[in-house]
């Protein structure tokens, strides 16, 4: 049954790619926003190889969209990554924060806590942790990468102008959706950046990676686990395999959506291995399939095609792409990220309409006039699930903290269910005390 599912969604990625190759292939390129600016900027500092990360992550890649057969993104863990950067980690420190990280999901996922953790999470806690993600995704491209531009600089191929430029291409998009937007934005990018190096003279050269094995020593473990490692979990079980799980199925519901222990073990097995070949921490998540769904990214193929494309460059320049990919336009890696913040963002939107699949089980009710529709919240009802998405995002963006507006969103929607479990309670009491009578 297994071997027939995995042909058949072989079948399906072969046939999409066939068909939209050019919508695939720009699909493939909707997560690089996130994706380029963390691995430059580890790279840089000597955090992590470059040519390890690509060649890992398009294996990754590669793996992912053939036995998932959705476009599952391959990206960097953020939680990790933020503290690496900010605080220069060594090599051994940031392995040991992902090979910790990969331990512990493994754990979850073997045990079935990650399965058990995931069914009692309410949809619009959930919803509310997908939304928050896509808002911090947009305040931090504003903030970090397009803010220190100016209207002419840092260079003629990098300013105010090109980003304002690019967004305006992306409006357009929304109304001609199958334009390959991030295709053409990524191949004006790349042409930009070839030309400025090109004119600094640190074009890449061949240089076929070697491959070397990263032991962090007692006190990288230390510092890497307590450090950042401990703080990547939350951020991990919510957007990486929750929140991932819940957006394939609203996304692509013809697909079989993966399990959430599947996609547990996918995350675990990804950094058991990569990690100690000084590759860059990595996990899916819900920004980056939202990303690469906007751009028309609809299969496996899509995620298939970008690995091996990263498993080439990899293996045949290795490092010496560091200064060309240093070279790509921020104003164009600023717009891409936005594009996917607001790709997420309009997630919520489903929040209280009839696709909202948890609706039944929530005492929505039907309306006579619209019951082909499927189920309609009552106003107090839509009113309440709104609360617990907001109060939920409002947390995560203004703590920038997944596990806080997690735990806000679960204290809201607790203390809305009050009214309800008295009613079971005083049911129970009075069902029990009937049959002692």
């Amino acid at each position: 049954m297994a071997i027939q599912g995995l042909r058949e969604l072989s079948l399906h990625s072969l046939r999409t790619f066939k068909h939209n190759y050019v919508s695939e292939i720009s699909g493939s390129l909707g997560d690089l926003g996130t994706f380029l600016p963390i691995a430059i900027a580890l790279s840089a500092n000597g955090t992590v190889s470059l040519a390890s990360t690509l060649i890992f992550s398009g294996i990754f890649n590669i793996l992912t969209g053939l036995f998932f057969g959705i476009p599952l993104p391959v990206q960097p863990m953020k939680a990790i990554a933020a503290v690496a950067i900010s605080r220069s980690f060594p090599s051994g420190s940031i392995a040991a924060a992902g090979i910790f990280v990969g331990v512990c999901v493994l754990v979850f996922s073997v045990t079935g806590l990650l399965h058990w953790f995931a069914n009692v999470i309410p949809i619009p806690v959930i919803k509310g942790i997908q939304v928050g993600a896509g808002l911090s995704l947009v305040i931090s491209a504003c903030n970090s990468i397009l803010r220190p531009l100016s209207w002419i600089g840092p260079s003629w191929a990098d300013n105010r102008i090109w980003a304002t430029v690019v967004f305006l291409a992306f409006i357009v998009t929304n109304v001609y959706r199958k334009a390959p937007y991030i295709l053409v934005l990524f191949s004006i990018g790349l042409v930009f950046a070839i030309i400025r190096t090109a004119v600094a003279g640190d074009l890449p050269a061949f240089s076929i990676w070697h491959p070397w094995l990263v032991v962090p020593t007692p006190s990288q473990w230390w510092v890497g686990t307590v450090d950042a490692g401990i703080g990547q979990i939350p951020l991990t079980t919510l957007n990486s395999v929750v929140a991932v799980v819940h957006l394939a199925n609203d996304l692509l519901p013809n697909i079989q959506t993966p399990s959430i222990t599947h996609i547990g073990l996918s995350v675990a097995g990804m950094n058991l291995v990569g990690c100690w070949f000084g590759a860059m921490p990595v996990c899916h998540g819900s920004g980056g399939l939202a990303a690469q769904y906007r751009f028309g990214a609809r299969s496996g193929a899509s995620v298939v095609f970008l690995g091996v494309l990263k498993l080439i460059i990899g293996c045949l320049f290795g490092e010496t792409l560091v200064d060309l990919l240093k070279s790509f336009p921020a104003a164009f890696l600023g717009v891409m990220v936005i594009a996917a913040g607001l790709e997420l963002v309009g997630v919520g939107e489903s929040l209280n309409t009839p696709r909202a699949r948890d609706l039944p089980q929530t005492g929505c009710i039907l309306d006579d006039a619209d019951q082909h529709l499927g189920p309609i919240c009552t106003d107090e009802e839509s009113r309440r699930r709104w609360t617990v998405m907001m109060v939920t995002v409002g947390m995560l963006v203004g703590f920038k903290n997944d596990a806080i507006g997690f735990a806000a969103g679960m204290v809201c929607h607790w203390v809305y269910e009050i009214p309800n479990l008295r009613e079971k309670y005083l049911s129970h009491w009075s069902q029990g005390y009937l049959r002692l009578r």
